[in-house]
């Protein structure tokens, strides 16, 4: 696995915010980190939706915070807001 490119993309290496969880490969950290991410992204998501405009691959924001808690970790401090 290509754990920079899981970072920057968590899609490209996983199905979902719990196979990041479940992962042996990776760092308590590293996992934080590409949870974080997506959390950004689905945030993004949920702001262009608002505003109409189309959305990417979509994954539930509750997955990602669900999967964070898991972890032990909080929601990450970057959250878009509608401009």
């Amino acid at each position: 696995m290509d754990i920079d490119k899981a970072i920057v993309n968590p899609l490209s290496a996983f199905a979902t915010p719990l196979e990041v969880c479940n992962n042996q490969e990776l760092t308590l950290e590293q996992k934080v980190e590409i949870l974080h991410r997506w959390e950004y992204d689905a945030r993004e998501l949920q702001v262009a939706a608002e505003e109409n405009m189309a959305g990417g691959e979509d994954v539930s924001l509750e997955d990602v915070l669900a999967a964070l808690h898991q972890l032990g970790a909080s929601a990450g401090p970057s959250i878009p807001i509608k401009q």
